[in-house]
């Protein structure tokens, strides 16, 4: 017996120009099977689902009304593209969403022409689509550029940036603002939808040019009048004057899961000449899926879940904290007791800890959006006036704001505390998401700090090791995900700035070790131990300033010194290298290595396979340990290799 489909329509849409090929009235089936097929494969995967379940019919709509690709579609941050990804030639695929080898969670260039600019971090839509739109017209071709940007990637100022320069595009930009979250839109009801369509339509848009061009015959003041009237008409009737100052024509709110809105609103803004247009849409994050809309988070991030129920497989419960938690926790305990600690989080409470903050310290706990480059600077002038910040902040997001680390902070000499989380690679965000530079662009920097613990317990320490440090500022980076398992301190240190510590002595090898990778240097040391190579780990703690005595003495006790680090080059390893040259060490024939991220830009996969890649883990520490010592893979010396 053969099995009925559950998707019969979708099943004959592989392309957009397939779906183009279908009646309207076919696109609420259509959509409800997209929406069924997301479900499903990010069941499997695990992955961002709720965002992409409240753009299903704007998926749809998009794709049906415009002519992608030759129409650039640009979706802001990318976690809600799984449908679009869908209807884009990836069906096949998207089982593989965010595994070694699979389907970016994102949108990616090299992955599909109908991805035309690649996104994980958000606010860069408008930018972006007004560069396709203005090379466009430079061209003379044809097409315009859409970008769906979500109310929440509002909140950062390159969006209002773009949209400050968006008349150059002319009617060759659409923007599509995505309400989901904050409801910043009036409730939609059949009023609204009415006066969209009225005002996007050719009738109304003729009419309005009929009426500019007879006040245009009466005085410019008149002129300008009418035209501004019309405008704040508009704007009190359906909001959007900001948009309309911006220098957009708005439209909206319309309901964007309905499809009887959506089309006729978007054919009237791909027909006609106004323009740039902003089309407000109001969405629901998680629409469609019980589970979702039910959930708190509307099932923004999900790990494999059982879709009947919408039971999250999370696997065994308890073991270690995660480090956010650590952090967040830690600082909370310390600000019992210390009335200038703030805690400043980017639109991320839960993903840094600054939640346990918030909760504990809601007058000091400040999430400024998606606004990195003010949260910054907000917290040089707290620390400015006495204040004790702390700019909890994932290291690939705080790439955003380094003009003001360099400048509002580090040249001021101001203490603000950066709690660095996501440090290191992060498995299946990929790229765009894993903390690679920090160190390097932190550590490049006169007047910093910047530490790194090995572990959770080291972590509470370094909390409590930045809240006392007045003299300048200090960066403490740690990896996404549970710690080791070590036992918490119940009273946390104070650590000596630059100074680390020996956890393993040893004769031949030094392993001199930043971060959690120490556990894969004890590793190493074990098998190199076995080999007769007797290796002594140093946890430095610091990247910078160095421990230099520590250094100095394994350099001159030692036959090869190496360093491990989970960051680029140009951190740990070059600063070490850097000491050893200034001191002429290395003019005796010592040898020294660094192990450090690849310089490339890893794609997504398992932790623990991206570290293989990246030579990271106790088997690479061992081969580069023997391949410096000359040593064949059994440990044995090669004949007449060594004097």
């Amino acid at each position: 017996m053969t099995k009925t489909s559950q998707t019969p329509l979708l099943d004959t849409v592989k392309f957009p120009a397939d779906l183009r090929a279908l009646q309207s009235t076919q696109l609420r089936q259509l959509a409800d099977e997209l929406r069924a097929e997301t479900i499903a494969a990010v069941s499997v995967t695990g992955g961002h689902l709720g965002a992409g379940l409240g753009v299903v019919e704007l998926t749809t709509a998009i794709h049906y009304v415009f002519n992608t690709p030759d129409d650039r579609l640009i979706w802001d941050v990318g976690h809600q593209c799984y449908p679009h990804k869908i209807l884009t030639g990836r069906r096949d695929r998207i089982r593989t969403l965010r595994t070694g080898g699979g389907l970016s969670g994102f949108t990616k260039r090299t992955e599909s022409e109908y991805d035309p600019f690649g996104a994980a971090h958000s606010s860069t839509s408008i930018s972006a689509a007004l560069g396709f739109a203005v090379a466009n017209k430079i061209a003379g071709k044809p097409g315009k550029a859409i970008a769906v940007i979500g109310d929440g990637s509002m909140s950062a100022g390159m969006a209002y940036e773009a949209m400050n320069n968006a008349q150059a595009a002319g009617n060759r930009l659409v923007v599509i603002l995505n309400d989901n979250d904050m409801s910043i839109a009036p409730p939609v009801g059949g009023l609204s939808a009415y006066l969209a369509r009225l005002v996007s339509s050719s009738e109304y848009l003729g009419l309005r040019k009929i009426a500019s061009k007879l006040t245009s015959k009466l005085s410019r003041r008149v002129h300008s009048a009418a035209s501004r009237a019309e405008e704040y008409a508009r704007g009190m009737a359906m909001g959007g004057t900001l948009f309309e100052e911006l220098g957009f024509y708005y439209v909206g709110p319309i309901d964007g899961h309905n499809l009887d809105q959506l089309l006729p609103v978007l054919e009237n803004v791909r027909d006609n000449a106004e323009g740039p247009v902003l089309i407000h849409v109001v969405t629901k994050k998680g629409h469609g899926y019980a589970p979702a809309e039910a959930a708190a988070d509307k099932y923004h991030g999900v790990v494999k879940f059982d879709v009947i129920t919408g039971k999250q497989d999370k696997g065994p419960g308890g073991g270690p904290p995660a480090y956010q938690n650590v952090f967040g926790e830690t600082l909370a305990k310390i600000a019992d007791t210390d009335p200038r600690i703030v805690a400043i989080t980017a639109a991320m409470p839960s993903g840094t800890g600054v939640d346990k903050f918030a909760q504990a310290h809601p007058d000091r706990a400040f999430d400024v959006g998606i606004a990195e480059q003010h949260g910054v600077t907000f917290a040089a002038g707290l620390a400015a006036q006495g204040m004790r910040p702390f700019c909890a902040i994932y290291s690939t997001f705080l790439q955003r704001a380094y003009d003001q680390v360099v400048h509002d902070v580090a040249i001021q000499n101001l203490p603000v505390r950066f709690a660095i989380d996501r440090a290191g690679l992060v498995g299946a965000d990929g790229s765009t998401h894993a903390g690679s530079f920090d160190i390097t662009y932190l550590a490049t920097l006169p007047n910093f700090v910047v530490m790194s613990p090995a572990d959770e317990a080291e972590l509470v320490h370094m909390t409590y090791t930045a809240a006392l440090h007045d003299s300048g500022p200090i960066a403490f980076r740690y990896p996404r995900g549970n710690g080791t398992g070590v036992a918490l301190p119940e009273v946390p240190q104070q650590l000596e700035i630059g100074k680390g510590r020996i956890v393993r002595e040893g004769k031949t090898v030094a392993i001199l070790s930043l971060g959690t990778r120490l556990a894969e240097a004890m590793k190493a040391a074990d098998t190199l131990d076995a080999k007769g190579l007797s290796t002594t780990v140093a946890d430095l703690r610091f990247a910078k300033p160095l421990d230099e005595d520590l250094i100095r003495r394994l350099m001159a006790t030692h036959e090869v010194v190496l360093t491990v680090e989970e960051a680029s080059v140009g951190g740990l390893g070059a600063h070490v290298l850097t000491l050893a040259s200034d001191l002429g060490l290395t003019d005796a024939g010592l040898k020294i290595r660094t192990l450090r991220l690849p310089d490339k830009f890893q794609e997504h996969d398992n932790p623990q396979k991206q570290y293989d890649e990246a030579g990271l883990n106790a088997p690479q520490i061992v081969d580069a340990v023997l391949k410096a010592l000359r040593h064949n893979s059994a440990g044995v010396e090669e004949a007449g290799v060594r004097a």
